[in-house]
């Protein structure tokens, strides 16, 4: 598997597919390095905002059901942008969240 498809499975179907192409992949390069901090990076923020939106449920349902299906519109938005970037082999980060996560998880650096 060559860098540009790992960098485009890193963004399907996390954690699944970001798991199939950091370890599935034998080529890591610059390129993929990047995608995958991207996607792991964008992988978590949405955990912690969907555990965040499951607590605030608890109270307020009906809010919590607007705001996860613009958070889910918000999630494949920029899912695809990733995609794109990566088909492309451009080293753009995500909007918003993508230039926090370009110097973390040192571990995919390795």
């Amino acid at each position: 598997m060559d860098s540009k498809v790992q960098s485009i499975i890193s963004y399907l179907f996390f954690p699944i597919g970001w798991l199939i192409a950091y370890f599935g992949g034998k080529e890591k390069n610059e390129l993929s390095r990047y995608h995958f901090k991207q996607s792991l990076g964008l992988g978590i923020t949405l955990i912690i905002i969907f555990v965040i939106l499951g607590i605030i449920g608890a109270i307020i349902p009906k809010i919590v059901a607007i705001v996860g299906g613009l958070v889910s519109l918000c999630a494949l938005i920029f899912m695809i942008l990733g995609i794109v970037n990566a088909a492309n082999e451009e080293k753009k980060a995500l909007p918003v969240i993508g230039k926090f996560f370009e110097n973390q998880f040192a571990f995919i650096d390795k």
